[in-house]
């Protein structure tokens, strides 16, 4: 039982106590109306039929059935009840089913103030049924019985349908402001909290490799993983321990404990691996969601090689663990995206600028040197060589100027995957400097986290860049290698090699290094044989290859 286990049975003393006294009055009027103590069985019955409703209220099926249990014996002990006080001649004519009908209302008010209407219409459409039921086995279909089921129907309604709009009308309106001053506000906030919190607290792999540490204490195991979604549906892999290559199940439509978990929000246990390259033999599963208010923004997976290994009280202990993890990780992930919002922006607001302005005066100064050659006078071979140089100058800086606002506008698609988005930029480059690209890619179907993919499409656009600009190279060897959380690009040339001498040398290499940095992955930049320099960043731990996988090798540019 999930909900068990994560520890989400707490008795609620005010709940408690509110259904104790309705059982009570129910009681007391039952005695009132029959004068029989045998009937009290029924209030008995009603106790044990109750309990589930707030021992596990929490539960996705212990807690409906234990209202629908509550409808059930209260609309069968109307029709009995309504039967004795007729026979004790105490209420005639079936108006005997007042005794214990008002606490129909319990499990109805429950149902709504849980949101949950269409439960709560179930249980009206039950308790009509269960009360015609009722009163034909007894015999107390008259007159009163109809009237009193009739009566605590439409109460019942009423109670299923406007306790949410009663809800909404004692609340406080919430203020509205602008949606500008609004981001303004939110915005604030996160740099004063960003400030004042420790280094890479903000980082969503680290939040991650810490909760991973803080497990392994509770929950000692031979593999854990913190996944979290991404675009199109899946899951990536933020972090992981206890193996160098295993391939999750990252799609949450398939027949897993993953997508029971992300789907019910609740721990799942099973006795089979969540890896799709899992050897076999004996081995527990445990799959605990990371829950930030309503939101699923990720999951935990622990896996011992050994049978039942995560009873209710090591689930319990799990998830007292990644409750506070999962506001801190929503938190980064959030920070993530806002700071990934804001750089795309700011790239396309640039591209923008560079198109519209220095691009679009320097296609005009060169209209103005073709009309300055065309106009020359005869004789004028020395103005129009100067012109011919100035031309063809002018043209080289609108190239690169286009090749700018190509990296500027280049993104990884989200269908597309990071190899697919650096063989364009590389395919591009290439041709307008006349090199001969050679590709080889090895990318599994899983993704790695959005920002990470961003992070390493800029570094390999810098290394493609400086060796088309700066190298003199006749080819570029670009390897891409993705399986995740492991990842490594490589870009290689036959050019002149590395040399600092450009004035721009050591800011490029200072940029890469930095976004390497920042997604925790490692810049290498090394002489390639005979001649060249080969640039690479390594992101993780190579993993062990027990299979041969899918590559691509395409020559030439194709």
């Amino acid at each position: 039982m999930p909900a068990l286990a994560s520890g989400s049975v707490r008795i609620r003393p005010a709940e408690a106590a509110a259904r104790a006294v309705m059982l009570v009055l129910v009681a007391a009027l039952t005695y009132a109306f029959t004068g029989s103590a045998a009937q009290l069985g029924w209030i008995a019955l009603l106790a044990v039929a109750a309990a589930p409703s707030f021992l596990a209220r929490g539960h996705a099926v212990l807690a409906p059935l234990g209202r629908f249990g509550e409808v059930l014996v209260t609309c069968l002990a109307a029709g009995s009840v309504a039967d004795a006080a007729d026979v004790a001649g105490r209420v005639t004519n079936g108006f005997g089913a007042e005794a214990v009908l008002p606490y129909l209302a319990v499990p109805l008010l429950t149902a709504a103030l849980r949101r949950r209407q269409a439960e709560g219409m179930a249980l009206l459409g039950v308790s009509a049924v269960t009360m015609a039921v009722s009163g034909f086995a007894f015999g107390t279909l008259e007159g009163g019985y109809y009237a009193v089921c009739v009566q605590w129907l439409v109460q019942g309604a009423i109670i299923t349908f406007a306790t949410e709009t009663m809800r909404q009308l004692l609340q406080p309106p919430d203020p509205t402001p602008q949606p500008y001053a609004e981001a303004t506000r939110l915005l604030t906030q996160l740099r004063s909290v960003a400030r004042s919190l420790p280094g890479a607290t903000l980082d969503p792999g680290g939040i991650s490799e810490h909760l991973l540490e803080e497990l392994r204490v509770v929950a000692p195991g031979h593999r854990a993983a913190v996944l979290s979604a991404s675009g199109g549906g899946r899951l990536v892999v933020l972090a992981q321990t206890g193996a160098e290559r295993v391939d999750w199940e990252t799609t949450l439509d398939a027949d897993s404990g993953i997508a029971d978990a992300w789907a019910t929000q609740q721990p799942q246990t099973a006795s089979r691996s969540q890896a799709r390259s899992h050897p076999g033999g004996d081995v527990s599963s445990l799959v605990v969601p990371l829950v930030a208010g309503v939101r699923t923004i990720g999951l935990v997976i622990l896996e011992t090689d050994a049978s039942g290994a995560y009873p209710s009280a090591v689930v319990q202990a799990v998830t007292e663990v990644t409750g506070p993890a999962s506001l801190r990780l929503e938190a980064a992930l959030l920070f993530d995206d806002v700071r990934s919002l804001a750089t795309n922006e700011e790239r396309q607001r640039l591209a923008r600028e560079i198109h519209d302005g220095v691009a679009q005066e320097l296609v005009m100064v060169g209209y103005g040197i073709d009309n300055a050659q065309a106009t020359l006078p005869e004789g004028a071979e020395e103005t129009a060589e100067e012109l011919r140089t100035l031309r063809a100058e002018v043209t080289r800086v609108i190239t690169e100027l286009r090749l700018s606002l190509f990296e500027l506008r280049s993104e990884v698609d989200r269908n597309g995957g990071l190899a697919a988005a650096i063989a364009e930029y590389a395919r591009t480059l290439g041709t307008s400097a006349g090199l001969r690209v050679h590709f080889t890619f090895d990318e599994s179907t899983a993704r790695l986290p959005a920002a990470t993919e961003a992070e390493l499409l800029r570094i390999a656009q810098e290394a493609i860049t400086n060796a088309r600009k700066h190298a003199g190279a006749s080819n570029l060897w670009v390897t891409c290698t993705v399986d995740p959380p492991y990842a490594e690009i490589e870009v290689s040339d036959d050019g002149k090699g590395f040399a600092d001498t450009r004035p721009d040398g050591r800011y490029g290499l200072t940029i890469m290094a930095e976004r390497a940095e920042r997604i925790r992955g490692r810049l290498k930049i090394t002489p390639r044989h005979p001649s060249g320099t080969t640039v690479a960043v390594v992101l993780g731990t190579p993993p062990r290859r027990d299979s041969v996988r899918d590559s691509v090798s395409a020559p030439e540019g194709e």
